[in-house]
Parts: C-alpha cells; sequence; structure tokens
C-alpha cells in the first residue's frame, strides 16, 4: 500500500485505511525514524484514520531514545556510590562539631551531641557490617582494615560516655571536643590518597552497589532510632 507523504510543516502521518493500521504501524515506525526533522521536533506521529476519525499517539523512536537517555540520567545522577555516601556522613558530623563549639546554651549541646552520637554509630554500624568487609575482600588489605575497626572502638566508647552524661556535667564538653578530635583523624586516614578510599576505589569493588546496600541499611537504622 502507498502511504501518503507527511505534509509540509506538519507533524501528521495519514492512513488511509484505518483497518490496516495493525499491520501498517512497523513500516510507519520506521518511517518515522527516518523522517528527521517534523518528527524530530514534535517528538511523536499522530496517525489519523480518515474513515473513522480517531487519533492515536505513537512515540517516535525519536522520543523514545530519548526519554530513554533522560531517564537513564536522572538514575544515574542520583545514585550515589558508598564513597560518596560515606564522606556526606563525615561532612554533615563535621557540620555538626563546629556547631557544637561556638553553642552556648545546655539544650543547644545536648541536641548537637544527640545528633553526632546517633549519626556516627548509624554510620560506623554500616561501615562494619557493610564497607569494611567488601574493602577487604576487595584489597585483602589488613593493615588498613584493621586500624579502622580499632579507631571505630575507641570512638564508640566515648559515644557511650557522651549519651550516659549531660551538658551539665564538667567533662561533657570535654569529650565531645575529644570525640571530634578522634573522628577528624579518622576521617583524614579514610579520604587521604592512598587510604582506604583510594584503595577501594582502585579495586574491583562494585562501588555503586555496595552504596545501595548502605543506604538501605542506613535508613533502617535511622527509623529504628525514630521509633525508640
Amino acid at each position: 500500500m502507498d502511504w501518503p507523504k507527511n505534509r509540509p510543516g506538519d507533524g501528521h502521518l495519514a492512513c488511509a485505511e484505518a483497518a490496516h493500521l495493525p499491520l501498517a504501524a512497523p513500516a510507519i515506525l520506521g518511517a518515522v525514524s527516518r523522517s528527521g526533522k517534523s518528527h524530530a521536533t514534535y517528538g511523536c506521529a499522530l496517525i489519523e484514520g480518515r474513515r473513522t476519525g480517531f487519533t492515536l499517539r505513537i512515540p517516535s523512536l525519536f522520543d523514545l531514545k530519548g526519554n530513554t537517555a533522560m531517564a537513564s540520567t536522572r538514575k544515574k545522577s542520583s545514585a550515589q556510590d558508598a564513597i560518596s555516601l560515606l564522606k556526606a556522613d563525615h561532612r554533615q558530623v563535621e557540620e555538626w562539631f563546629s556547631e557544637f563549639e561556638g553553642a552556648r546554651g545546655t539544650s543547644k549541646k545536648q541536641q548537637l551531641a544527640s545528633k553526632i552520637c546517633e549519626a556516627l554509630t548509624i554510620h560506623t554500624t554500616i561501615e562494619e557490617e557493610i564497607f569494611y568487609p567488601a574493602f577487604l575482600e576487595a584489597t585483602e588489605d589488613k593493615d588498613i582494615h584493621h586500624e579502622a575497626i580499632v579507631e571505630h572502638d575507641g570512638a564508640k566508647k566515648l559515644i557511650a560516655q557522651i549519651r550516659g552524661m549531660s551538658p551539665e556535667d564538667d567533662y561533657f564538653d570535654a569529650k565531645v571536643t575529644v570525640l571530634s578530635e578522634m573522628i577528624k583523624h579518622h576521617v583524614k586516614e579514610e579520604e587521604k590518597p592512598g587510604g582506604m578510599f583510594a584503595e577501594a576505589k582502585k579495586s574491583e569493588l562494585d562501588l555503586a552497589a555496595v552504596g545501595e546496600q548502605l543506604l538501605a541499611r542506613k535508613r533502617e537504622l535511622q527509623s529504628h532510632y525514630k521509633a525508640a
């Protein structure tokens, strides 16, 4: 069957026989993909049945490819790999420690200390449960792994002490300050050239997959703390 050509300046493709639409659709889509500017502009083809008067919207291949690419881009941009997620945690806690240094009221100090302790507890948990084992398996670097675990142990002991205190206690501020210094050192070790994060990037570790696991576990723990 001979199909009429597109009318100049029109994004429509006329169908001479509506009854033949199911059989003609592949040919039409092929024509749309080859049509160039007219359908690239409209992003779709409208097929009109002259006898029935219906209008059917069929996305062109240009439109489908464009939407697929945009969806893929959005997915990639919203995804966060393991190292990006852990670094974001570092930056957040650093910000709270900085606020604590300038805080004067006891209620504000208590609020910040509680946020810091909760965030660090969740952070150390997801690292020890997911990231550290994956790192050790991928790199076999026991030195970096073991040092990180020991540093975590020291931080967790101090966190437990801070949680059992109040801003009115003599050593409350001092303990939060010491915890801040410990975390700064730990973060520096993880993020420095040749550190854990750099070694993880050089390995065959699937950072995107590990990032998804970290995020899922982090959200689970955050929900647990909110419910408590």
